[in-house]
């Protein structure tokens, strides 16, 4: 059983609502949750509430049959009986203005998943059924079987609303959530508190499904839920890149539509080929949380042993071939982590030992010389500064443009950034990706390569890059 939380904007409580339904079910089921989209934040409260570790599924990291094949290797490996799809921002948004990349109605439509729409329906009545009749119209192939209104204004408004729906566009209501300040949920500045801060938000997660007991069908949910069983899967998602508007190298659309120019066999999560054990650190803790759980995956079935640290709380790295630093809110705790000398030591020794080391995004800004003048591990020997705006917000087309740690000269592989800090680079870096589309680093250029570290500002998911980790664990396995 399976179905989509999909929201009619982008402020429609998508987060709130489907994390409530996934800990109000989880009461009496084993529920696998996930995330379309790149967001490392929402998965970390749907880990908590249902207590499997939540994945995500995104039409511009995987091609159909990756999405298909992420579904079910998830479900499997947590034994679960229903998974729940919370989208991204509107169930049609993505990269294009009129194709299928990047968003919810692409994987609802790869899965044959059933759709309830979260809707905002503060001040609307009749014109509810006109959003969800815009909804419908626009794609037949997305099954649309539920709404759930949110911000009702009482008891009335809901009926009404719930009639006009119900009777003019032809989809049952299933719920109506009230407004209420106390659903509210705190924010930092690249979005949801992580949930890693355990303490903070049990509690809201606990009243998040107290609320969706309350005021949500959550049989009528089961029963749409239910439609999901068949295993017929549509073959027409639009998900070319001949609609991007994008300013990135026309020369490579051919090489990057669907697949990536490395190797990967379509369908293909990532290559696991390398057989030698070895052991490999991962930076994990409340300050480095962000990770995919397929990369961790990933780097096992390329027999690595992972042996999680932190460089907050532990006095040094552990007995590992090599580390992956994730990310995080390195700039947040910046002054502890500037504190815990023993832990910067015994990366930068093991860096100067030249010993691989891969960071990402927070990873990166740990990784180098200070943040804000304070200092870090000086791997990569430049400052960094957080500023007050975002620097990159995009997803990401990279090609390597020499042989490096994940990677091998003219490989091309997609990602994701969204970062507030700067780092200070300058010409005279080796930056060994070539941004095709998104930002970088510095001057549309990524991945700093320093000895054997490599850190960028992108993050990969192993099934954009499905070379990573075997790349990785063979330069770890031949230096």
């Amino acid at each position: 059983m399976k179905v989509v939380l999909a929201g009619t904007g982008s402020a429609v409580g998508k987060t709130t609502i489907s994390t409530g339904i996934m800990k109000a079910l989880s009461k009496e089921n084993n529920v696998q949750a996930f995330k379309v989209g790149p967001d490392f934040i929402d998965p970390s409260y749907h880990t908590i509430a249902t207590g499997n570790i939540s994945r995500n599924l995104d039409s511009f990291f995987m091609d159909e049959a990756q999405i298909i094949n992420s579904f079910k290797r998830a479900m499997k490996k947590s034994n679960a009986n229903m998974g729940i799809i919370e989208g991204v921002r509107g169930l049609y948004e993505g990269i294009s203005p009129i194709g299928d990349i990047g968003n919810t109605a692409s994987v609802a439509k790869a899965l044959d998943a059933p759709v309830v729409l979260l809707m905002d329906a503060r001040s609307l009545v009749k014109s509810a059924a006109a959003v969800v009749l815009g909804f419908k119209a626009l794609d037949p192939d997305v099954r649309i079987e539920g709404v759930i209104l949110n911000k009702v204004k009482g008891d009335r408004h809901y009926r009404k609303a719930k009639e006009a729906v119900e009777k003019l566009a032809n989809v049952p209501v299933i719920g109506g959530i009230p407004r209420d300040d106390k659903i509210a949920v705190e924010e930092r500045h690249l979005g949801l508190v992580p949930a890693l801060e355990k303490e903070r938000i049990s509690k809201s997660i606990d009243l998040w499904g107290n609320i969706a007991e309350e005021y949500i069908d959550l049989d009528a949910l089961k029963d749409i839920m239910k439609t999901s069983s068949k295993s017929n899967v549509k073959n027409n998602l639009n998900l070319s890149f001949e609609s991007f508007e994008d300013n990135f190298n026309k020369d490579s659309n051919n090489a990057i539509n669907l697949g990536v120019t490395n190797g990967s066999k379509p369908g293909e999560l990532w290559k696991s080929e390398q057989k030698t054990n070895l052991k490999i650190g991962v930076a994990k803790d409340e300050i480095f949380s962000f990770y995919y759980q397929e990369n961790i995956e990933a780097l096992e079935d390329n027999n690595a042993k992972i042996i999680f640290f932190s460089p907050y709380k532990d006095e040094e790295i552990p007995d590992v071939d090599g580390i992956y630093i994730g990310g995080g809110y390195p700039e947040v705790f910046k002054e502890d982590l500037s504190h815990n000398q023993s832990m910067l030591k015994s990366i930068r020794d093991f860096h100067k030992d030249n010993h691989p080391i891969y960071g990402e995004c927070g990873g990166l800004i740990y990784l180098s010389k200070s943040i804000d003048n304070f200092n870090m591990v000086n791997a990569i020997p430049y400052s960094s500064e957080m500023t007050p705006r975002v620097q990159g917000l995009n997803y990401v087309v990279s090609k390597a443009n020499q042989d490096n740690l994940i990677s091998q000269k003219g490989d091309v592989f997609r990602a994701h950034e969204f970062h507030y800090t700067k780092l200070n680079v300058n010409d005279n870096a080796n930056l060994v990706f070539d941004i095709l589309r998104g930002k970088g680093s510095y001057n549309k250029l990524d991945g700093i390569s320093v000895g054997n570290t490599l850190a960028n500002y992108i993050h990969i998911h192993a099934c954009s890059c499905p070379n990573f980790a075997y790349n990785f664990t063979k330069n770890i396995v031949e230096q």
